[in-house]
């Protein structure tokens, strides 16, 4: 009994810690906190839409092999790399997205 009174007490300490850090973020740490979260989310889309359009690809290049012999035909291979070229660029363009989200956060802190 005794160590789960110990183990309550001691989440109960670190709860009260956490929260006591959280609040000691100034207005001007929270807003930059806001807008990287901001650019965050725009990175998520930016990610979102990239799938939406490769997999229409993908599924637009499955209609264009119409020979099922395990083998893509070279019309489809070629929109399937086409796919997998917007995936990529739409990684690094939300990975930079991410890095400037990093800077902002970093920045406010005084890091």
């Amino acid at each position: 009994m005794r160590t789960s009174f110990n183990r309550a007490s001691a989440f109960a300490a670190m709860a009260v810690f956490g929260l006591s850090v959280a609040g000691c973020n100034s207005p001007a740490e929270k807003a930059a906190d806001n807008a990287a979260d901001g650019i965050e989310q725009n990175a998520d889309t930016v990610r979102d839409e990239a799938d939406g359009v490769a997999d229409k690809m993908e599924d637009r290049a499955d209609t264009l092999d119409k020979q099922v012999d395990g083998a893509d035909s070279s019309a489809e291979q070629a929109l399937e790399n086409k796919a997998g070229g917007v995936r990529a660029k739409a990684e690094v363009k939300a990975d930079a997205m991410e890095n400037k989200a990093d800077a902002v956060r970093k920045a406010a802190d005084g890091n």
